[in-house]
This record gives C-alpha cells, structure tokens and sequence, in this order.
C-alpha cells in the first residue's frame, strides 16, 4: 500500500510540514511553530506565511524579541492570526525560561504549550526530531477508516486505534502520504475510486458516490 501511495503521489505537492522540512525549516522549533500556523490553515497558505516569518525569526530568542503587532502582521493570511501570534510567543518564552532554549522532546511537555494538541505535537516529534509519532489530521482519520483499517469515530480515536495496528516505521510517513492523497484523489466528497492505486485494497466504508 505504502509503495504504491509513494508512486501515486511522486510530483504531487507534499504535506506542508514535510515540504518545510525539505526547504531547510527542519529544526524542532521551527516545526512546532509552522505547525501551530498549519491549524486550519491550507498547506500553501501555511508555506507561504511561515516562510515569511522564518526570515524575520527562526529561534525561540529571534521570536520571543518580536513585538505582539510585528507577529500578527507576519502571520496574515493564516487563520486566526492574533491568538497564534500570542501562543507563539508563550511558547517562544517558555522554551527560553523552562527549558533552556530547546524545545521539548515528548508529547505531555508539548501539549502543556497552550494553542499545542496531539497532531500538532506529533509532527514536531515525527518531523522535528525524527521520533516515530502518529499525527491524525482529517484526511488520515477519513482514509484509514475508508480503507476499513481501522474503525474509530474522532481522529484522536483513530490515532489510538493505529497505534495497536500501524508498524511503528510507518507512523510517520502515514502522515506525510495521506495529507496529499487525501486532497488528490481520496477526497471526502466523491473520491476519485476509479483511478484510485489501491481499489482493490479499500473496503470503501461510508462511500456512497465517487468519480
């Protein structure tokens, strides 16, 4: 499944964070912080603007120096601005005042940082650090339970119930091919199931109309 996913998707746009990772923004923080901006944000929305704020700031010391109106004005074009603006820059001066200008490296010590949940803290420690993690945005939790893989009615209950089944060295790549199969071709409305790599592995659960 995973071999034919790499092939469907080879030229495809990547998922942003992995897309960061490979322009260079592959630090812990600067993963953590693009992740905060990804939240209901598209993927080439969060490129651009986290891009944009990188050049300006990169470290927590570079965006915890930054004025709260220089840092909404940044993050314009994302969703929600103003109350990311203020979570990054509490996190910024937390990681300085708590944990010596590193981030943290576990999934409880991320999601003590207000505005952090699991995906978010999930892709800091699968992209970040190269840690196996789950991250279960919208498009893993529809697909696996599309496939008939797992059967789970929220994605933090789909993240528990991959976790009992996924092998460990796919947590994260799941991420990385799912985000862009899921806009491409499993799409959550009339998903494109006749041209779809894997037909005959999916179980089709919940599709009553496709292309």
């Amino acid at each position: 499944m995973f071999r034919r996913l790499r092939i469907a998707l080879a030229g495809r746009p990547k998922a942003a964070m992995f897309d960061l990772r490979d322009r260079g923004y592959r630090s812990p923080f600067e993963q953590l912080v693009a992740s905060l901006i990804s939240a209901r944000t598209r993927d080439e929305t969060t490129l651009v603007v986290s891009e944009r704020l990188f050049a300006v700031a990169r470290t927590p010391d570079a965006m915890a120096e930054l004025p709260e109106e220089r840092l909404i004005a940044l993050l314009r074009g994302a969703t929600f601005p103003e109350p990311k603006a203020r979570d990054i820059l509490a996190l910024s001066r937390r990681i300085l005042d708590e944990h010596h200008g590193s981030v943290p490296g576990t999934p409880d010590a991320l999601m003590a940082f207000h505005g952090v949940g699991p995906k978010i803290a999930a892709l800091t420690l699968a992209v970040g650090f190269g840690i196996p993690a789950l991250a279960v945005d919208i498009h893993v939790h529809r697909i696996v339970n599309r496939w008939g893989y797992v059967a789970a009615r929220t994605p933090e209950r789909t993240m528990t119930a991959l976790l009992g089944v996924l092998p460990r060295h796919y947590w994260v790549e799941i991420n990385e091919r799912l985000v862009p199969f899921g806009k491409w071709v499993c799409t959550g409305e009339r998903p494109h199931c006749s041209t779809c790599p894997l037909l005959e592995m999916c179980e089709r659960v919940g599709v009553t109309e496709s292309r």
